[in-house]
Formats: C-alpha cells, structure tokens, sequence
C-alpha cells in the first residue's frame, strides 16, 4: 500500500521547531487550502478553507524554521497521519488533519514571503527516520 499527499497553500502562522533528546529537530506548522466556487442554487461565490498540521523532520525541520514565516506559501509532500477529532470550545465537533512532510518546496517568492528574503522554488527533503517520535 501507498499514500501520497501533496498541498499547497499558506503558513497559518510561524514555525515551532524543537529538538528531540536525539537531537534531531521538528518543526511543525500549519498549512491553510482554500477552494471558490459559485454556489449554483444561489449564485453566490462561496469558498472553503481547510487546515492541516505539517511536521517535518532533520535538516528540512530547521531549513522550514529558519526560512518560512506566517504567509509564505508552500507545496508540501507527505503522507497523512490518524485524524485527531476533537469538541472545539464552542461544542461543535472538529478533525485535525496531520500530514508528516517527505518534501516541503518554498514558494514565495522574496517579495511575498515576510521578512525571509530566500526559499523561492527551494525544495528539502526528509531524511526519514523518527517518524513515530512525534512529539505532540
């Protein structure tokens, strides 16, 4: 069996990198998708944002942390992990998508991404490895 999952959208906020007891660096981060459409009952433009949390591993953790800021826009490659399902605070249930990056390819180019000045068309892969210490 095989699982691929590609997206690309935008950092939700800046990166969280720490350091396992290994010594081997985590970044996490989240990635907004957003879709638009025209509703055909009404007419009206319509559109749906979906989120997913992003870890990555090794030297592309650091790479991520160092380079990418809240906005930049990223293709990330990975594979998903167990959905979490949760009760947001407001008592609607919620799922949390988790996806564990092979490959993070940086986007933005230096005007758009904020206060980074590199990574445009940059792509880092993982070294694999620690994938079942995550720490969160």
């Amino acid at each position: 069996m095989y699982q691929k999952l590609i997206i690309i959208g935008n950092l939700g906020g800046d990166p969280e990198m720490r350091y396992m007891p290994n010594g081997t660096a985590v970044t996490n981060f989240s990635v907004a998708t957003s879709r638009k459409w025209t509703d055909k009952a009404t007419g009206q433009p319509a559109s749906e944002t979906t989120w997913f949390r992003v870890s990555v591993w090794g030297n592309q953790a650091e790479a991520c942390n160092k380079y990418l800021a809240k906005g930049s826009k990223v293709l990330v490659e990975g594979r998903i992990k167990p959905v979490e399902i949760f009760t947001k605070q407001d008592g609607t249930p919620s799922a949390s998508l988790e996806v564990h990056a092979n490959e993070v390819k940086f986007l933005s180019s230096r005007d758009e991404t904020p206060d980074t000045g590199h990574g445009y068309g940059q792509a880092i892969q993982s070294g694999g490895g620690q994938e079942d210490d995550i720490p969160f």
